[in-house]
């Protein structure tokens, strides 16, 4: 351990723990970026948290916070302290009357939705994993696809967080709603959110259906009953074989029914994909061949071929992320979702204007010789004031991506990496996808690997980044919560704060994973 951090905690006689050990190795959970921590910190309980943050801006460090480490940009690479709050993770109070939960910050989604079942509670959405903690879950924008919901913090009621200065602040949008809505979409930067109030809604099962047929049907039906057909609804729309899966999923009362399974479905399945998309590394043209097959043996061959099942909503709404990749998801209005998805399918497909389906792309690069992979996974929220939460003053964080006026699409452009292998399509395909969605008046999720400017950014959120700014700095004068990763999408041009991180040569190890290097400069 650092001399200067023995020396400080030697100062300190007030019996808390400081749960620090060196040489660990962080990884994002698609292995795309690693970093070494000079401390790696487990805290238990407020004050060690608080002692963290302490320590750190007497000893001239930056703290990252991270969980399960899903997103797959360098977000939460850190070569000073690394904060993990997996060991802080309990519910504190629990009302079942009203469904209001208390909890620490750390608890993961899966824990917290099995904590909620044993009181007849659940959450009322979820994105399409689990693995997240509440709070990273919170701080970049997680949502899931319904248009009676909008992202995940709107049934956040109040929030504590830990600033640099090593003292917890309550916030809510009665108290200190600046704060509040800061935090709600934090990015990390403002400090650690320790403590969350969250609205529960009774447990209740869901009844879906899937069903696999062209994506001309699935198109046709956008602007009659695509997105109100039930409660929630997702697409994953393949685009080279022009086929899409709509599932669909209301409550209900009906015993529970698990999906039918084939002997293709589980193991087998997953590592012929697989190494089917290694192959396709060096020959992508069997993409499209490898489309087809995969999905049709996953959801029938045939148009109109269906699957049903009834599960516990925790169940039901997740979704199996299969192996290494790289997402770009962005949020653009609802009505654009027809025009987005027929102008990326001419542009990949290189339609010919004799094409039924075609229609101009303008998309400015070329797709020639390009092939990706699926699905586009597409999702759908409504954090217009057609959604009663969203009428609420002083709960719409300043950062949130989606459409005030209307509903907002998700359309998230995945890309697999193969055995950790980088697909050789990603820079072009990326390159176009994002330039039609800035097109379509779009903004990128916040967690995912997308490559557009802070220039854009700040274009796209205007004053309300600006009003960000400001709490981030009333919080975190210093930058002890800042990093490259921050200063690239939404710290703008402006000097240097004198703890914030900066990359001193991060590098590419292969076309595996890119080692981030960081330093925090102790001279102006």
């Amino acid at each position: 351990m650092d001399p200067l951090v023995v020396a400080e905690l030697a100062k300190c006689d007030d019996g808390v723990p400081f749960p620090a050990k060196p040489h660990h190795v962080h990884s994002t959970w698609a292995k795309t970026f690693v970093s070494r921590p000079d401390l790696y910190l487990q805290p238990e309980t407020l004050p060690e948290i608080e002692k963290i943050a302490k320590l750190a801006h007497r000893c001239h460090r930056r703290i990252t916070t991270t969980g399960c480490g899903h997103s797959p940009s360098s977000l939460t690479c850190t070569s000073s302290w690394l904060v993990n709050l997996d060991k802080y993770n309990r519910i504190i109070s629990l009302d079942d009357k009203t469904g209001v939960v208390v909890m620490q910050s750390g608890i993961r989604l899966y824990d917290l939705c099995d904590e909620l079942a044993k009181h007849g509670l659940a959450m009322p959405n979820l994105g399409s994993i689990n693995e997240q903690s509440i709070a990273g879950a919170i701080a970049t924008g997680t949502h899931g696809s319904s248009l009676r919901y909008g992202i995940m913090s709107e049934n956040v009621l109040s929030l504590r967080i830990t600033i640099a200065d090593g003292t917890t602040r309550s916030c809510s949008p009665e108290d200190d709603p600046e704060l509040f809505r800061a935090a709600l979409l934090s990015l990390g930067a403002l400090g650690i959110i320790t403590e969350v109030t969250f609205q529960a809604v009774p447990e209740f099962n869901l009844k879906w259906r899937q069903v696999i047929d062209a994506d001309s049907k699935m198109l046709h039906a956008w602007d009659d009953n695509l997105w109100t057909q039930a409660e929630y609804v997702r697409v994953w729309w393949y685009p080279h074989t022009r086929r899409a899966v709509v599932w669909s999923a209301d409550p209900t009362d009906e015993p529970l029914v698990d999906p039918p399974s084939s002997y293709y479905g589980g193991t087998l399945g997953y590592y012929v994909y697989h190494n089917l998309l290694y192959v396709a590394q060096y020959v992508p043209r069997i993409l499209p061949w490898i489309e087809w097959f995969i999905f049709g043996m996953e959801f029938g061959f045939s148009n109109g071929s269906a699957t049903q099942a009834v599960q516990h909503s925790r169940k039901a709404l997740l979704l199996n992320c299969l192996y290494s990749q790289y997402v770009n998801e962005w949020a653009i209005p609802l009505s654009k979702g027809p025009e987005a998805l027929m102008r990326l399918s001419s542009w990949l497909n290189n339609l010919p204007p004799t094409d039924p389906d075609h229609v101009p792309h303008n998309i400015p690069f070329s797709a020639k010789g390009l092939w990706v992979h699926s699905p586009v996974e597409v999702r759908v929220t409504d954090s217009s004031p057609a959604n009663p939460k969203a009428r609420r003053p002083n709960t719409r964080p300043y950062l949130d991506p989606t459409v005030e006026t209307e509903p907002t699409l998700y359309i998230n452009a995945t890309l697999y990496r193969p055995y950790h292998h980088d697909p050789p399509s990603r820079a072009r395909y990326y390159e176009a996808f994002e330039w039609l969605m800035r097109e379509l008046g779009g903004r990128p999720h916040w967690a995912k690997n997308f490559e557009t400017t802070g220039t854009d950014i700040e274009k796209m959120y205007g004053s309300e980044l600006q009003h960000w700014r400001q709490v981030r700095n009333r919080v975190d004068p210093d930058g002890m919560f800042v990093g490259p990763w921050h200063r690239r999408y939404v710290l703008g041009d402006g000097k240097r704060l004198p703890y914030e991180e900066i990359d001193i040569g991060s590098t590419r190890v292969s076309d595996t994973a890119v080692h981030f290097r960081g330093a925090v400069p102790t001279g102006p």
